[in-house]
């Protein structure tokens, strides 16, 4: 049964009298309570919290002078207690509330300055399940949603970053704070709340191998917030979900501009794609919208650079490019001579750095190490009244894993090329074909509606490579070629043998793959199934 507001006036400016501090995250703790204390504010504290403060000489009251009751349970039972929650959530406009706080000793709390045990933090250091629950927060939690809930009286603060909003408040208003930014901040405390329990949540799932639990939550931190979105009529914002994986997310940004949406959306891209390669050879992806346009492996970074840049030179202009290795000077060098948005790798030389300087506009982004293409986790898209959420692709199938469907086996370099290929169809939008020689990307078709289509596009553009390189023909030649899903019909497959395909890699699965197959044996071209399909939308 709802319960039934008694609609009293809701005051503008609300005195802080009293102060109820206990936090986790003590930065800039001490430096904000002592100019609350400047202020005339009494402080109460608990635990932690109240030791730190005492440390540096300020006077506070211990929780249990409200509750008349000590922390028990090892501080698990501390401010669960009608003497907090009767502080924080009474209507001091209400006669039957200020009786009832009379009547049983209770004191205002004004002002609710509470941060959460760090939960996010213990689970991505890898901590033991026991360790885990017992950083599970429950009365931090309850504190900042009755204080949230009750803002027409209390001051709710979650964040240190707000320090400084809250101070300056009281000073402008004589010891008060408006109710604007009261509201502000229990908007911000409910978000804190929900994003914690979202991550309280998925942690259970993923322990309980729960795949589609009944109800799911997801929540961030804002990291930035954009210019616009895709287009500029689009508001857009970037928040971080907790999950310590290398990439855009937890990059370090050592140069550049603030990246946009869609620099961040492609920088991902790029980046997911090149550490499908491990660092014993070198890798480089160039991507243009979310699609790669050249990718190669080298003995040397710019030897994978320039050999991804020959796949599509045309499209690399304002691309992104990621690299699997430390950015040396010579690759450096290379790179500043094509208009590039962003460049983000594990590492960056100094060298590399200071030419790269030149380049003010250019964004150098270092994450440290490679994200794990094998690591499971969420990808989560919205529809129309609902979220779409699944695995993340961490799907791989090794050459040795490929099933020879066709009379002609591949070769040693034919294999080796089709695990390249395979690799990089896995990024490609879907319907995606890619053709690969020696290591490299030579035609890449993506996203279109037809598979033949993609396929022809892949050849065009390796026809089109031809001709800025000077080839007297293009590099589809003999070269091999992978498919993200199964040809449902021979006629992609005869696409591809016209313009040279040796030897195909596809999933396999569909009702005709035996004419497919037919038409790859008469073609006289070898043909592997891996039984692994990478659609990607």
């Amino acid at each position: 049964m709802a319960v039934v507001s008694k609609n009293h006036p809701v005051p503008d400016l609300v005195p802080v009298r009293r102060a109820l501090l206990s936090v986790s995250d003590k930065t800039g703790l001490v430096e904000f309570a002592r100019d609350l204390v400047a202020l005339g504010v009494e402080l109460v504290s608990t635990g932690g919290t109240r030791a730190a403060l005492e440390a540096a000489g300020l006077v506070v009251r211990d929780v249990s002078d409200l509750t008349g009751f000590p922390e028990i349970m090892d501080g698990r039972v501390k401010t669960l207690h009608p003497g907090v929650h009767g502080g924080l959530l009474s209507i001091r406009a209400d006669e039957e509330h200020r009786s009832a706080m009379q009547a049983h000793k209770i004191a205002e709390i004004d002002l609710a300055v509470v941060n959460l045990y760090p939960f996010e933090q213990t689970v991505a250091g890898g901590a033991d399940s026991a360790t885990i629950v017992e950083n599970i927060d429950i009365g931090g939690p309850a504190m900042i949603r009755a204080s949230a809930k009750n803002h027409a009286y209390v001051t709710a603060v979650t964040d240190p970053g707000d320090y400084g909003r809250v101070l300056e408040a009281l000073r402008s208003n004589d010891g008060s704070v408006p109710l604007a930014l009261r509201r502000e901040l229990a908007a911000l405390a409910f978000a804190r709340t929900a994003a914690y329990d979202a991550a309280v949540s998925g942690w259970f799932a993923t322990e309980l191998a729960l795949e589609a639990p009944r109800h799911r939550a997801f929540g961030g931190r804002l990291l930035d917030v954009m210019r616009y979105g895709e287009n500029p009529h689009q508001a857009a914002a970037f928040y971080s979900n907790g999950e310590q994986r290398p990439g855009v997310a937890t990059a370090t940004l050592l140069q550049g501009k603030q990246l946009s949406y869609n620099n961040i959306n492609d920088t991902d891209a790029a980046f997911e794609l090149v550490s499908e390669f491990d660092r014993d050879r070198a890798a480089c992806a160039i991507i243009k919208h979310a699609n790669p346009c050249g990718v190669a492996v080298g003995d040397s970074l710019v030897e994978a650079y320039r050999r991804a840049l020959e796949c599509d030179q045309t499209s690399a202009f304002g691309g992104i490019i990621a690299l699997n290795r430390t950015l040396d000077a010579e690759t450096a060098t290379e790179i500043v001579k094509l208009f590039t948005e962003v460049i983000i790798a594990p590492d960056a030389s100094e060298e590399a750095k200071d030419i790269l300087s030149a380049k003010k506009n250019l964004r150098l982004m270092v994450t440290g190490e490679l994200a794990d293409p094998r690591q499971p986790g969420l990808t989560v898209k919205t529809v129309a009244g609902g979220l779409l959420v699944q695995g993340r692709d961490n799907g791989i199938v090794l050459p040795e894993d490929f099933k020879v469907v066709t009379r002609r086996a591949p070769d040693a370099r034919e294999l080796a090329d089709l695990g390249f290929a395979f690799r990089v169809a896995k990024h490609v939008k879907s319907n995606a074909i890619v053709y690969a020689l020696n290591g490299a990307t030579v035609g890449i078709g993506a996203g279109q509606m037809s598979r033949v289509d993609s396929a022809r596009i892949a050849a065009r553009k390796a026809v089109d490579a031809a001709e800025v390189l000077g080839l007297e023909a293009p590099l589809t030649k003999g070269r091999v070629v992978a498919s993200d899903a199964f040809f449902p019909f021979a006629d992609g497959l005869l696409s591809a043998i016209e313009a040279g395909a040796t030897a195909v890699v596809q999933p396999g699965g569909s009702m005709r793959d035996q004419d497919v197959i037919d038409a790859a044996d008469e073609a006289g071209i070898a043909m592997v199934f891996t039984g692994m399909r990478h659609f990607r939308h």
